[in-house]
């Protein structure tokens, strides 16, 4: 992952979509849905007051009226919590990192559940770069390993296992992480 400040240049500038215009193969959305291409690049961080409830196995990891969408073109938006939301005592340090060039190195986290060690289910940004300081020490959830709901729905996730996007019944794509969708 690119480090240097040339290096994240090069690395914003090569995305091909970027939400001015929605390409041809992207879903027209209905009456109360959003497209994912409609989002912009650099992400949006756009604060939501619906509920948000993660469980993680039987009990309850987060919950919050407070929240952090972030929305980025071409992916379902992730949900960012603030830390008094989410039951920290059950977070468990991971060593795996990874380096968003809009959000900088996130830190991940494993999930004590009454199932056992959930492995790097939650990360955060403690130091995010330009742009994204809103995120600093607030928590995202994979749904592919935890059960999250927004405003009472069930979301589901999105598909590749490296994105965090929560897919719900307003949102519309198609999404990366879908089989054939790395070029974008």
């Amino acid at each position: 992952m690119p480090t240097d400040p040339d290096a994240l240049s090069r690395a914003r500038a090569a995305w091909r979509y970027r939400g001015q215009q929605r390409p041809d193969f992207a879903l027209a959305p209905a009456a109360g849905q959003e497209s994912v291409w409609d989002y912009p690049r650099p992400p949006a961080y756009v604060p939501d007051a619906r509920r948000v409830e993660i469980k993680a196995g039987a009990s309850r990891l987060a919950y919050s009226e407070t929240s952090l969408r972030v929305l980025e073109t071409g992916s379902p938006p992730s949900l960012y919590l603030p830390p008094e939301a989410v039951e920290r005592s059950r977070l468990r340090p991971s060593a795996r990192r990874s380096l968003c060039e809009w959000k900088g190195q996130a830190h991940y986290f494993h999930v004590e559940s009454d199932k056992g060690l959930i492995a790097d289910a939650v990360w955060s940004y403690p130091n995010p770069l330009a742009g994204a300081e809103s995120l600093a020490g607030w928590f995202a959830f994979y749904p592919a390993l935890l059960d999250c709901r927004l405003g009472g729905e069930r979301v589901r996730a999105q598909a590749g296992g490296f994105y965090g996007g929560w897919i719900t019944s307003e949102i519309v794509g198609p999404f990366k992480g879908d089989p054939g969708t790395a070029h974008w």
